[in-house]
C-alpha cells in the first residue's frame, strides 16, 4: 500500500482502500437518537415520542389537538345520551318518566341519537388516528433529524419560452441542480 492509498472501513467484514484523495468528506454528525425508541415512548404516553426527539414546539400542538378531539367526543356523547333517553321515555309508556324534549316526535328523537351516535364514534375514531400519527411523527422526525439540509441542496425551477412568433406550445420544464 502507497502513501497516497487511504483504508475506509465501510463495516467490520469489509474495508475499502482508496487511492489519489486528499480529504474525504464524511458527515458532520450523526443523530444519536433511535427511532424505534422514540415511537415506543410516544406510544406509551403521547408526546413522549416528540420530547425523546427534543421537539417541546410539538407539545402544545398535540395536547391541544388531542382536548378538542376529547371535547368533541364528551359534547356529542352527552346529547346521544340525552336524546336516547328522552327517546326512551316517550317510548316507554310510562306517564311518570318525562320527555325533556317536548318539541321532537319519536322519529326525530331516534334520529338525533342516531346522529349523534355516529358523530361521536367517527370522532372516536379520529382520536386513535391522532394517536397513531403523533407516533410515526415522532419515528420519522427521529430519522430526519440528523438530515442536513444546506446549499448543496437546489431547487431552482427554469422557465423557458419558445420563439415568439414560430412556437406553436410553451413549454417549461424543471431542472434538479445538485451543487457541489
Amino acid at each position: 500500500m502507497s502513501q497516497n492509498e487511504t483504508i475506509i472501513r465501510a463495516n467490520r467484514d469489509s474495508t475499502v482502500v482508496m487511492s489519489g484523495f486528499d480529504k474525504i468528506d464524511t458527515f458532520q454528525s450523526k443523530s444519536t437518537l433511535d427511532p424505534d425508541k422514540a415511537a415506543l415512548y410516544a406510544a406509551i404516553l403521547p408526546g413522549l415520542g416528540q420530547m425523546y426527539n427534543r421537539q417541546y414546539w410539538k407539545l402544545p400542538i398535540l395536547y391541544g389537538g388531542a382536548m378538542v378531539i376529547g371535547h368533541f367526543i364528551k359534547y356529542n356523547n352527552d346529547f346521544y345520551n340525552a336524546f336516547r333517553n328522552a327517546y326512551i321515555a316517550e317510548t316507554d309508556g310510562n306517564e311518570d318518566t318525562v320527555n325533556p324534549f317536548d318539541q321532537f316526535s319519536e322519529q326525530a328523537l331516534q334520529l338525533n341519537a342516531e346522529r349523534f351516535k355516529r358523530n361521536r364514534d367517527f370522532m372516536i375514531i379520529m382520536g386513535v388516528v391522532y394517536y397513531l400519527v403523533q407516533i410515526v411523527d415522532a419515528h420519522v422526525s427521529a430519522h430526519l433529524i440528523e438530515f442536513n439540509i444546506n446549499d448543496d441542496l437546489a431547487l431552482q425551477p427554469t422557465y423557458y419560452p419558445r420563439e415568439k412568433y414560430f412556437a406553436q406550445n410553451v413549454g417549461m420544464s424543471l431542472v434538479f441542480k445538485l451543487n457541489k
